[in-house]
């Protein structure tokens, strides 16, 4: 893998964001909507609960992390169907670039993209909501790792169906956070689920990263354990997309379908 190559991923995403402002605004816009509703929310919810116990580091927190993890996921989508809107596969397999080189580029522009929708949450949610970062200590780096990683994952396996079945299924993408969020426990404990979703909830990582902040939010702590089996997980998962995405990459220039890109699907 040729560092240089990487970068020119990455360049051209960026010359495509300082291109357009319906690019750029998105990374602004949604994450502020999303942290002004759930804000707002947080600081009835303390009003009327009469208990002394504060939502905004535990709803508003989980918020966050669940938006820097949808964020992470559409910054790897977004780049690659920049591509598949443009009709760019040609020209970009052309170049003497590998599946890794390509893969890599855009997780790394997904890095940049998502760093700043990150800043923006939380510049929001700790002026105009007192969320303190610091209330998790420094296991926020931790679970915003396993999120980070397990977002890529997902982002590379959505990329690789789009690869597959066509532009047209790039609806299938979209909803595959609101599909997962159920049985991660963004808003409630695990033990509240069926037993079935539960077993379903301990073999996606963010699950263990939500219930580690519930813990830190009781005032309790977290196992080292549990995030080690989240970051697995979240690696296992990276491999596996990878691995998945190369593959239908070799189907679809086998079959020609690389090459018959249209608005519709290619199947």
């Amino acid at each position: 893998m040729r560092s240089g190559r990487v970068f020119a991923i990455v360049l051209r995403v960026f010359y495509l964001m300082c291109g357009s402002a319906t690019r750029i605004v998105p990374l602004f816009a949604w994450v502020t909507v999303d942290i002004l509703l759930w804000g707002f929310i947080t600081r009835y919810l303390n009003s009327v609960a009469m208990t002394g116990f504060s939502f905004v580091p535990a709803m508003l927190g989980a918020v966050l992390m669940w938006d820097f993890f949808i964020r992470v996921m559409q910054g790897v989508t977004m780049a690659f169907f920049e591509d598949v809107w443009s009709r760019n596969f040609l020209n970009i397999f052309a170049a003497p670039i590998s599946i890794a080189e390509y893969v890599a580029g855009h997780v790394v522009s997904s890095i940049f993209t998502s760093a700043v929708g990150l800043v923006v949450m939380l510049l929001l949610a700790t002026f105009a909501f007192g969320l303190s970062i610091f209330a998790y200590g420094a296991l926020i780096v931790p679970f915003l790792l396993v999120l980070f990683l397990f977002a890529i994952g997902l982002g590379i396996f959505g990329s690789a169906v789009v690869l597959r079945l066509g532009p047209a299924a790039e609806w299938f993408v979209w909803p595959i956070p609101a599909l997962i969020s159920p049985f991660v426990g963004v808003f409630y404990p695990l033990a509240t689920l069926p037993h079935w979703m539960q077993c379903v909830a301990y073999l996606l990582p963010p699950s263990y990263v939500f219930e580690g902040i519930r813990s830190i939010v009781k005032g309790g702590g977290v196992s080292s354990g549990s995030l080690l089996i989240g970051a697995a997980l979240a690696v296992g998962y990276i491999i596996l997309a990878c691995g998945f995405f190369n593959w239908m990459y070799r189907v679809a220039v086998r079959t020609g379908l690389i090459a018959r890109y249209s608005a519709e699907s290619v199947s």
